[in-house]
């Protein structure tokens, strides 16, 4: 089977590379910093291709300085691209360890379920609901949106953040696990020495609503004691499975290497032009640990038809490994840590490697690396 198919959603996030790059091109770094907490700010819509491996965060800074922008002056967007390879350090060191309570046991835990209401877009908040009828359609919520709906799930309706972390991640086209779980323990007070809270007028604010009475119109005071709110009581575990397409037989050239490529690595310009196999391996086994929708795998094969020559190898691994003649080539990532061959590091913007409890002693180091890149470039 090659990846020919075309996601539904396609001019709201397009596929081609071609697209995808002048995406890059468009981005205003600076208005973005001042706008960004807004959901009609001026977001650079990139993160479902940084998180599939399509660009790099480093691909994007470079871009940024070859247009002219002073590192020093966008720093606050360098700093959100800094967030990512966060969390991918975090899971390089911590693996498994993310799916559970990081830092923190979450207080307060009266259910291991999803809100029905949330799962259903009828929680009554407009912005929040409005937020996940786009993510169903679209496959994309804005990161405040995340936050608000992170928040209404495990600290007013009491639910713990994994089972809410798998439903949100189920239907991202950008999901990235670690940012995904590490950002719902944040919320939830699991990752961080306090619960996130926001109140209707907070909403308001960024999601340009005026709505009043809701069960968020409160003071802050009055969040850690309140009660869970009647509409956020019935509470669901939603069935999150993951229809891959049917396995088909592949042809590979005997003694050539063999690229492995996998929903988090879908980079069309690796090693672009050498006599090689390139095969997207999708791992039954991966899915049902981090199942995904009909829609994240359509984006993922989308993605991958930008690849010349490239096969779907539906299977596991081994089962791969036992079809190849010639040499395994992947990159690295915590979900690749089973394969064997030759593992290339991926392309990071810093090389602060590590794990560190808050992302702000992470950025201290980073700062020394990007003050050094300032002077070499010349700012």
């Amino acid at each position: 089977m090659t990846a020919t198919a075309t996601p539904r959603f396609a001019e709201r996030f397009p596929t081609d590379i071609a697209s995808i790059l002048d995406r890059v091109e468009q981005i205003d770094p600076i208005r973005y910093a001042q706008t960004r907490n807004y959901l009609d700010g001026a977001v650079t819509r990139l993160s479902p291709y940084i998180s599939r491996g399509v660009i790099s965060t480093k691909y994007v800074l470079l871009r940024m300085v070859e247009r002219g922008f002073d590192p020093r002056r966008i720093e606050k967007f360098v700093q959100e691209l800094a967030w990512r390879e966060y969390y991918q350090r975090a899971w390089q060191v911590k693996g498994g360890e993310i799916d559970r309570d990081l830092r923190f046991h979450q207080e307060g835990v009266q259910n291991t379920a999803v809100p029905s209401a949330l799962v259903n877009a009828s929680t009554g908040i407009e912005a929040v609901d409005a937020a996940i009828e786009e993510l169903y359609k679209t496959g994309y919520m804005h990161n405040h949106a995340r936050m608000y709906t992170a928040a209404i799930a495990c600290n007013i309706g009491r639910s713990h953040w994994r089972e809410p972390a798998r439903w949100m991640y189920y239907h991202l086209l950008d999901g990235d696990w670690a940012s995904n779980a590490i950002s719902w323990q944040w919320v939830a007070g699991a990752a961080s020495s306090k619960k996130y809270y926001a109140n209707q007028e907070n909403i308001n604010r960024y999601c340009r609503t005026r709505q009043s009475g809701t069960f968020l119109d409160v003071d802050y005071a009055d969040f850690e004691e309140m009660p869970v709110p009647e509409v956020l009581r019935p509470t669901v575990v939603p069935e999150l499975e993951t229809k891959l397409p049917k396995p088909s037989d592949i042809t590979l050239s005997p003694g050539h290497p063999t690229l492995i490529y996998n929903s988090y690595n879908l980079d069309p310009a690796w090693k672009s032009g050498m006599d090689v196999n390139r095969i997207l391996l999708l791992e039954p086994s991966h899915f049902r640990r981090y199942p995904v929708s009909e829609k994240v795998i359509e984006f993922v094969l989308a993605l991958a038809g930008n690849i010349p020559d490239i096969q779907v190898f539906v299977g596991e691994f081994d089962d791969l490994a036992a079809t190849v003649s010639g040499s395994i080539i992947f990159k690295e990532h915590p979900l690749s840590r089973h394969y064997r061959g030759t593992a290339e590091e991926r392309d990071w913007m810093f090389g602060v490697a590590g794990y560190f409890p808050s992302f702000f002693r992470y950025w201290k180091k980073c700062e020394s690396e990007l003050a050094g890149a300032q002077l070499a470039l010349g700012f």
